[in-house]
C-alpha cells in the first residue's frame, strides 16, 4: 500500500482496502440524498550510475535519477522504506525441494545475485563470453542498462514454515489472513512459499531480476504467480506529490516517510520483543500483505464526479479531504459520509492502525467480456498483520468504494531483516541456530558477488 493503512484505492488515511460485491443499483448517494452535504458542510472552513548508501533505517537519500543504484546491505531491507520506484515485477514461489541444505544454498546464491543486480551488474559470468556450449549466468536482457535504483525485497510465506522443520519458528505476527466480506479470491494468484518484490525505474531492469532469481532457482523453486505493476500510487518521500491511482484520486497522502524514523519503528519494524524467543530472528523485519484489487471501471467512469468524491471522502483536482484546501490538510471525518474510504481508512477510526503502502496500478488485458482486467496491487508494510491490515479491512466492510472494487488475490509473508555485509545472507537469521553470528553464513556468492557496488 500514509497514515493511511491500505493501498486499494484507499483514502490517505492509513487504510486498506476492502470490498463489497459490484453493483448496478442506483448510487445510494443519489437515493439517500447526501450528495455533496458534506463538501457543503465542509466548505465554510476550507481555505550515469550513482551508488547510494542506505542508512540503518533504510531512509537514505533517493538515488541520482533514475539510473542511480541503491545500496544493497542495511539493517532492513531496502524496498520497504525506500523511496518508491515507478516499476514492480512480483513473483510468489512455491518451495520444490525438500533439501534443506540446497534450500539454503539457494538463498545464499540469490544473495550474491541480488547483490550484483541491484548493483547493475551481471549475474555470474555474465550473459556473454563464457564456455559457449554451456547456458550463460545472466538472461542478458539488462545489458548497457542502468540499475535503475532496483531493489529486491524478499518475505516468506506461512506455508513455508510448514517445510524444513520450521514450524516452531513461525511468527504469531505472520498469521492466516481471515476471509473478508466481498472476497472473491483466485487460489492461483493467492499465497506462495516465498515472495521476491522487485522495484525499479525500468520495467525491464524489474524484470530481468525476477527472471535470473527464477532460473537460478530452477529445480528448488517455481514460480506460482506474479504480478507486473506500473504507477506507483504512493510515495515514501516527504513532500513528493501523491500519485493518483486508475480510479484518478490521490490516495494514501498520509503514507509513512523514509525519514519518519519514529513512526517506521512504531509501525513498521518488527522489534526484539516482539513475540516470542523462536521469532527473534523477525527483528529489523516487517510483514507484508499483498492484495490483487481488481476495479470495475467501466462502472466507475459512468458514475457522476459528485458521487465519486463522496465515495472517497476527497475532491478529484487537489486531493483535498471534504472541507479543506489541500491534500495534506488534516480530514475532518465527521464531515464526510459515513461510509467515505478515507473516513473509514483512517487511522483515527481504527485505533491507530498505520500500514507503510507501496502499491502500483496494474492492467492486465480484458477479462473476456470487454472489460479492463485492471486495478491495484496493494502492498502494505507493518510491525503486526493483527494490529494493522486485519482491524483496518474490517473496518472497511462498510467501505462506499467496495461497490466499484473486488479482492482477487491475497497473500501474507513475514519480511526478515536486511542483509548486514558481504558475508551475510537472505533469510539466514530465520535459518541458523545463532541468527546474531553470521559465522555460518558461509559464502553467498563468488568474491564478485560479495561487492558493494
Amino acid at each position: 500500500m500514509t497514515d493511511t493503512p491500505a493501498e486499494h484505492p484507499t483514502s490517505s488515511e492509513d487504510a486498506t482496502p476492502s470490498e463489497r460485491p459490484g453493483s448496478a443499483a442506483p448510487s445510494r448517494r443519489s437515493l439517500i440524498g447526501w450528495g455533496g452535504a458534506g463538501l457543503a458542510l465542509g466548505a465554510a472552513a476550507a481555505g550515469g550510475a550513482v551508488a547510494v548508501a542506505r542508512s540503518g533505517d533504510d531512509t537514505g537519500p533517493d538515488a541520482a535519477g533514475s539510473g542511480g543504484a541503491i545500496a544493497f546491505h542495511g539493517t532492513h531491507q531496502a524496498g520497504i522504506a525506500t523511496p518508491v520506484q515507478d516499476r514492480l515485477h512480483f513473483a510468489a514461489f512455491d518451495v520444490r525441494t525438500d533439501d534443506r541444505a540446497a534450500f539454503v544454498q539457494l538463498l545464499k546464491d540469490w544473495t550474491g545475485a541480488a547483490r550484483r543486480m541491484t548493483a547493475g551488474r551481471p549475474v555470474g559470468e555474465g550473459a556473454y563470453g563464457g564456455l559457449a556450449e554451456a547456458p550463460p549466468d545472466d538472461t542478458g536482457e539488462a545489458l548497457g542498462l542502468q540499475p535503475s535504483r532496483l531493489t529486491l525485497t524478499i518475505g516468506f510465506g506461512p506455508s513455508l514454515f510448514e517445510k524444513f522443520d520450521l514450524s516452531g519458528r513461525r511468527p504469531d505476527a505472520l498469521v492466516d489472513l481471515p476471509k473478508f466480506a466481498g472476497d472473491n479470491l483466485d487460489r492461483g494468484r493467492s499465497g506462495g512459499d516465498l515472495c521476491v518484490q522487485a522495484c525499479a525505474d525500468d520495467p525491464q531492469v524489474a524484470v530481468h531480476a525476477i527472471r535470473n532469481l527464477a532460473r537460478i532457482g530452477f529445480g528448488k523453486v517455481v514460480i506460482r504467480w506474479s504480478q507486473l505493476g506500473f504507477g506507483k500510487t504512493s510515495s515514501t518521500t516527504p513532500d513528493a506529490q501523491t500519485p493518483r491511482n486508475l480510479m484518478g484520486f490521490k490516495d494514501g497522502t498520509r503514507n509513512i516517510a523514509g525519514t519518519e524514523t519514529d513512526r517506521l519503528k512504531k509501525f513498521v519494524w518488527v522489534a526484539e520483543k516482539d513475540g516470542d524467543a523462536d521469532s527473534a530472528w523477525m527483528a529489523g523485519g516487517s510483514y507484508l500483505v499483498a492484495r490483487r484489487i481488481r476495479m470495475n471501471i467501466e462502472t466507475w467512469d459512468r458514475t457522476s464526479l459528485q458521487e465519486q468524491e463522496d465515495v472517497f471522502g476527497r475532491d478529484k483536482g487537489e486531493g483535498a479531504p471534504v472541507g479543506r484546501a489541500k491534500e495534506r490538510d488534516k480530514p475532518f471525518l465527521k464531515a464526510m459520509l459515513p461510509d467515505a474510504h478515507v473516513r473509514l481508512a483512517h487511522p483515527d477510526t481504527n485505533a491507530g492502525a498505520t500500514l507503510l503502502r507501496r502499491g502500483y496500478s496494474f492492467t492486465d488485458g480484458t477479462d473476456g467480456l470487454g472489460r479492463l482486467d485492471a486495478g491495484l496491487f496493494f502492498l502494505a508494510y507493518q510491525r503486526d498483520v493483527r494490529k494493522g491490515f486485519i482491524p483496518v479491512q474490517r473496518s472497511l466492510a462498510a467501505d462506499a468504494l467496495n461497490e466499484y472494487i473486488q479482492h482477487v488475490g491475497s497473500a501474507v509473508f513475514a519480511i526478515p531483516p536486511g542483509v548486514r555485509d558481504k558475508d551475510d545472507w537472505w533469510g539466514r537469521t530465520l535459518f541458523t541456530k545463532n541468527p546474531g553470528d553470521a559465522g555460518d553464513a558461509g559464502d553467498a556468492g563468488d568474491s564478485r558477488d560479495s561487492e558493494e557496488a
